[in-house]
């Protein structure tokens, strides 16, 4: 866990950029979220063009909700907020990878610090 100071840091990105992410038919791209400094993966959510400009303007995660179809600013409710450091896209512009300084308790919303705190053979349920 970093100890850095919460603040929002606005991304600048060309639409040049902008134009090489690739969205599915649904018109979302997958967004895996990971700690800065730890490179701990937090959490995996969903963002369309709207939800991606959102979170590289505001320095905050914006998500878009396929089950409530809305979007959400990541720890609105909960305090537990995203602060954005760095979005990179992978080769294929298919997936996301948000860079983020996480405050409060974690980001999954059991309480845990990352959504993956169960794996497969350790006897948890």
């Amino acid at each position: 866990m970093t100890t850095e100071t919460p603040t929002a840091t606005p991304i600048t990105a060309t639409d040049d950029e902008l134009a090489l992410v690739r969205y599915d038919d649904h018109g979302l791209v997958p967004a895996i979220v990971q700690e800065a400094g730890t490179g701990q993966v937090l959490m995996l959510a969903y963002m369309n063009e709207d939800a991606l400009r959102r979170t590289l303007e505001t320095g905050r995660t914006w998500f878009w909700s396929r089950s409530r179809q809305e979007y959400w600013c990541k720890g609105e409710t909960s305090g537990d907020r995203q602060w954005v450091r760095d979005v990179a896209y992978d080769c294929d512009g298919d997936t996301l990878l948000v860079t983020v300084v996480q405050e409060g308790r974690g980001a999954c919303h059991t309480g845990e610090r990352s959504c993956f705190y169960r794996s497969f053979g350790a006897g948890q349920p």
